[in-house]
């Protein structure tokens, strides 16, 4: 039997990344949705939005495989009650980080799953606890002149350069990285489906 198709609404490199190792090869097609639009909604319910922003303009292309499953997400870091996403500038990653350390913040990625054929949708946010080191100036300075900080939500990763200045987590260790991979087979069970219908290997 062959493996239940998912499309990735998502250009995250981490994301694909996440699925791949889980043995899951995603047809990515990324949505182009403006992730400006919706501002002065709470961290988590903002999560979720764009992520159901994303899937439906992807599960709505003509190019999507068909009997595939659309997946969107997207991640937003909660600091003091303010949401986080990209930083647009290295003078606002510095900034940031310089808020950030030695202090704990809470990472929501929203997640929505479509099937087109049935019009169906499963959606869940997943909430990580993610604590900072006190990290220096010249630790935020070095990590921001490397460019990694302005391409992700919250302005760091935990699965790349920015590993080390995460001392511990509470929660999933993917849903950081931008996945859940436990809430997407949820998802996928409320769908009808199981979750290794989606292995392409294993």
């Amino acid at each position: 039997m062959s493996p239940l198709p998912l499309v990735l609404a998502s250009a995250s490199p981490a994301r694909l990344a996440t699925l791949r190792s889980a043995g899951i090869e995603p047809t990515v097609i990324v949505s182009g949705v403006d992730e400006e639009q919706l501002a002065g909604l709470p961290p988590a319910e903002l999560a979720l939005e764009l992520a159901r922003l994303k899937c439906a303009a992807v599960a709505a292309r003509d190019d999507v495989p068909p009997g595939a499953v659309v997946l969107g997400c997207d991640s937003v870091l909660e600091l003091d009650g303010e949401a986080l996403g990209k930083p647009e500038t290295a003078e606002e990653a510095a900034r940031r980080w310089r808020a950030m350390r030695g202090r704990s913040g809470v990472l929501h990625t929203g997640h929505s799953l479509r099937d087109p054929a049935t019009g169906r949708v499963a959606e869940q946010v997943a909430g990580t606890t993610v604590h900072f080191a006190d990290v220096s100036d010249a630790e935020i300075e070095a990590y921001v002149a490397t460019g990694e900080p302005l391409h992700v939500a919250g302005a760091f990763t935990i699965d790349g350069l920015g590993g080390a200045f995460v001392e511990r987590i509470e929660g999933d260790h993917h849903n950081v990285v931008g996945l859940s991979l436990p809430v997407l087979r949820s998802l996928v069970q409320q769908l009808g489906h199981s979750w290794p219908d989606l292995w392409t290997r294993g």
